[in-house]
């Protein structure tokens, strides 16, 4: 019997929102596909981490956060500017970012375990000069654990501000627990636990900060890189006004970016909508499964 038409017309809408962005996040011509949430990975159904890491919203804002702050790091952006094509493949700097996270929280722990590995080698070869003189290498404990620290702040403020604004003060702490094996797989230290000990890890390191001119253009790029097609560029807007939002004030003021409280008026009513209607595309209707299901666009469906 064929589905009623407003479940035909609800299924095509869904299929019309999460294409482009299932698109967007995996590169079909490497033969990527969206990983399949498997109970045996590194946390499990249970874990905060499949709820925070399952909102597209969130991970999408609180990921752009996670690079603004990463690059105040001059030994971090040294690496990113010495070794990465950022300048002419942002997008897949940013897909490479999200598939980690994807493959770490919910595939096999067998998978997980040798991505890390995989990332972890990758560091090894990643070493070079600041423009002062001084050596960096990207398997350094430290780097290593502001890059941490700072990605998985980003993405709980931002679960925090776009979906579960009373989130319990243990569910946030048990997030940073769950985070630190990643952490720990990739050769991190100090690696925070809490979230108290992630906001004294930040307040230690940001003396080290430093916005130059790389600094600059390495934020100008991302901020501005083009949208995958002209529908997309209303909500791409969004979504960079809402991870300059998201930055801590501090943060911002060493970006030189503008203070977006205003416009937050606006910036922050406006990602929930988005948020609301990305959580409704990327969920099963009841009538095909029960209880809740929403999850990021770098999963299956399923």
């Amino acid at each position: 019997m064929p589905p009623a038409l407003p479940d035909l017309l609800a299924s095509r809408i869904r299929q019309a929102i999460t294409a482009p962005v299932v698109a967007l996040l995996n590169d079909r011509t490497r033969g990527e596909r969206p990983v399949t949430r498997r109970p045996d990975g590194l946390f499990g159904p249970n874990s905060v981490a499949w709820r925070v890491h399952g909102d597209v919203t969130g991970m999408m804002v609180g990921g752009i956060t996670g690079l603004l702050l990463q690059m105040l790091h001059p030994a971090v952006l040294a690496g990113v500017w010495d070794h990465s094509s950022f300048r002419t493949d942002m997008l897949g700097r940013l897909r490479r970012t999200a598939r980690f996270i994807a493959v770490t929280t919910y595939a096999s722990r067998e998978d997980a375990e040798a991505l890390i590995a995989r990332v972890r080698q990758i560091h090894w070869g990643v070493r070079g000069t600041l423009p002062d003189g001084r050596s960096y290498s990207a398997d350094d404990p430290s780097l290593l654990a502001w890059v941490h620290v700072t990605e998985a702040t980003s993405f709980l403020d931002a679960w925090i501000r776009y979906a579960d604004p009373s989130m319990a003060p243990r569910d946030q702490d048990r997030y940073f627990a769950e985070m630190a094996v990643i952490a720990e797989g990739l050769g991190a230290a100090p690696i925070p636990r809490t979230r108290a000990e992630a906001r004294a890890l930040i307040q230690a390191t940001r003396p080290q900060l430093l916005c130059d001119g790389r600094t600059r253009e390495v934020a100008r790029l991302l901020l501005n890189q083009p949208a995958p097609h002209r529908l997309a560029e209303p909500v791409q807007s969004l979504t960079m006004a809402a991870a300059v939002d998201l930055l801590p004030e501090w943060a911002r003021q060493m970006h030189g970016l503008r203070d977006p409280a205003p416009g937050s008026l606006l910036i922050r009513p406006g990602m929930r909508a988005v948020a609301g209607t990305l959580r409704w595309a990327f969920s099963r209707p009841a009538s095909q499964t029960p209880g809740r299901s929403v999850t990021s666009p770098a999963l299956q469906r399923g």
